[in-house]
């Protein structure tokens, strides 16, 4: 048994750390099948039911360690093999930090020191029945504490939660009724402006906390903050079809691989309203084919793909791939932009940000270490664009939003950068407006603090098209009023989150609602 004793050790010191969220009736009876058939004499016999536990074991253990299920692994092969050998060995550090492998290597040389005396199994069996129990007798004390310090209003909370199935039906409902329209942008040449949507994959608020850069001026240069903004998803493709259909409400999951209304592509609606759509970004768009995910969902038949050949490469991509300058990209797409008669509608993805990312100078540091950096000068780079135009004598409208987070500060069920379960933290991004070229001071930033998402973006863009802000005696406050509200609701797929009074509540794939503080 010395090697099933060390495999329930295992599960227990990795309980005992947050990496394993253990079955415990599937474990006792695993333990007590192998008591039961031990000991074994006939060689073959044994070897059979080493195989036979093995076939057991190690699903369980994968299926109870807080690592990406199974299916979604099989499903990104094709991405993970692409996976550059640094970025295996820091995803490992993660998965595997120094203490977990020295706690291992202490519970393997205290195994084989006190199995000399003692009967581990035992000790084992113990601990598989009273840890459950005293868990379970742990969360009844903590909701009578509550119950008791709350009273009547706290004990009916407790015991009547919220109906999650019926609340996320009837957000769908809600958010698939709802729709911004756009009118023309004025004709006149002094009121047209371009549009400039950098969509920034990995990061939050929660991510800017992380790296202490909450305070980076960019922020207090927006006209328009949305402080409360969902960006639903926390991978890239779904984020981008979301941003790129901001014109409806929010759709599930699996709809987005779906065609939606024509009305629904902003893009399309800018194109309409009297803009030259047009696609830049920083990366080569080929990982998880996001490139022609863009196109697709652009609305925009041929919808013109600026290049970036000529921007200085910053970094290379978890797959070695070059990731290139923002300001060098954008610079360069400006310098020739006067080609283009009339207003652009940029559509501008940059990776930059990205886990796994090595900076060209600084290769030794990993993505997590060097993200500070890299944030600082995306951000820093944002103000330069707007400088830049500024000087230019054009004017712009720059949208600040994210794809979703970069998920640095982990959680009980992810590691740090696993964004499988798109946890508020992941959603919740830090959106802003800039409007660039106005003549005199702008005034106070509009902080737009009531849950938002995409929707309120494509409404307030709605507004600035429709009512140009660079007339004469326009006060951008009003932009932003009455803008529509979007409950947080994170999805990917086979997992939904929502936010609730108490924290948030987590869909899991097999349809169990599970609350999280």
């Amino acid at each position: 048994m010395t090697f099933w004793n060390l495999y329930f050790i295992l599960k227990l010191y990795l309980f005992a750390t947050g990496h394993l969220k253990p079955l415990w009736l599937a474990n006792i009876g695993l333990l007590a099948a192998l008591a039961l058939t031990n000991p074994v004499r006939h060689r073959g016999v044994r070897a059979l039911r080493f195989l036979v536990g093995l076939g057991i074991g190690i699903p369980l253990l994968y299926y109870e360690a807080i690592v990406p299920p199974f299916s979604r692994v099989i499903e990104e092969f094709s991405g993970l093999e692409s996976f550059t050998a640094s970025y295996w060995w820091e995803l490992a550090q993660r998965f595997l930090p120094p203490v977990l492998v020295i706690g291992v290597i202490a519970v393997i040389v205290g195994h084989w020191l006190v199995n000399r005396w003692l009967r581990v199994a035992t000790f084992i069996a113990i601990a598989l029945v009273v840890l459950p129990v005293w868990n379970e007798a742990s969360v009844v004390v903590t909701a009578a504490q509550s119950i008791a310090a709350g009273g009547a209003r706290n004990a009916a909370v407790v015991e009547q939660p919220l109906d999650h199935n019926a609340a996320l039906a009837a957000f769908r409902t809600s958010e698939s009724q709802r729709q911004v329209t756009f009118g023309k942008l004025s004709s006149d040449p002094g009121q047209q402006f371009d549009i400039i949507i950098l969509h920034i994959c990995s990061l939050s608020w929660d991510d800017l906390d992380f790296v202490k850069a909450r305070d980076n001026p960019m922020l207090s240069h927006f006209d328009y903050l949305l402080t409360n903004f969902s960006t639903a998803a926390s991978y890239s493709g779904p984020a981008a079809i979301r941003v790129l259909r901001a014109s409806c409400g929010q759709e599930a999951h699996a709809d987005l691989y779906k065609n939606a209304p024509q009305q629904c592509y902003l893009l399309r609606d800018l194109a309409r309203a009297g803009f030259a759509p047009q696609v830049l970004m920083n990366h080569d768009g080929h990982f998880d084919n996001f490139l022609e995910l863009v196109k697709e969902n652009a609305g925009v038949p041929d919808v013109p793909i600026e290049s970036n050949a000529n921007a200085v490469v910053s970094m290379h991509a978890f797959d070695n791939s070059v990731i290139h300058d923002d300001y060098s990209v954008w610079s360069n797409w400006y310098a020739q932009r006067a080609q283009t008669p009339g207003p652009v509608a940029l559509y501008y993805n940059t990776i930059s940000l990205h886990d796994g990312n090595r900076m060209v100078g600084k290769e030794n540091l990993t993505s997590i270490a060097s993200y500070p950096y890299r944030v600082n000068t995306l951000m820093n780079e944002v103000d330069q664009l707007s400088d830049l135009i500024a000087k230019s004598g054009r004017r712009a409208v720059i949208v600040f939003v994210p794809e979703h987070g970069a998920a640095l500060r982990g959680d009980a069920n992810q590691v740090a950068g696993l964004r499988e379960i798109p946890t508020p933290r992941i959603v919740h991004g830090p959106v802003g407006v800039r409007i660039v070229g106005l003549p005199g001071a702008h005034g106070p930033t509009t902080v737009i603090d009531g849950p938002t998402s995409f929707l309120a973006l494509a409404q307030l863009l709605s507004n600035l098209v429709s009512n140009s802000p660079f007339k004469p005696g326009v006060v951008l406050s009003q932009y932003a009023a009455g803008l529509p509200q979007t409950q947080m609701v994170g999805e990917n797929e086979g997992t939904v989150t929502m936010k609730t009074a108490t924290g948030y509540a987590v869909k899991t794939p097999d349809g169990v609602w599970v609350d999280q503080k």
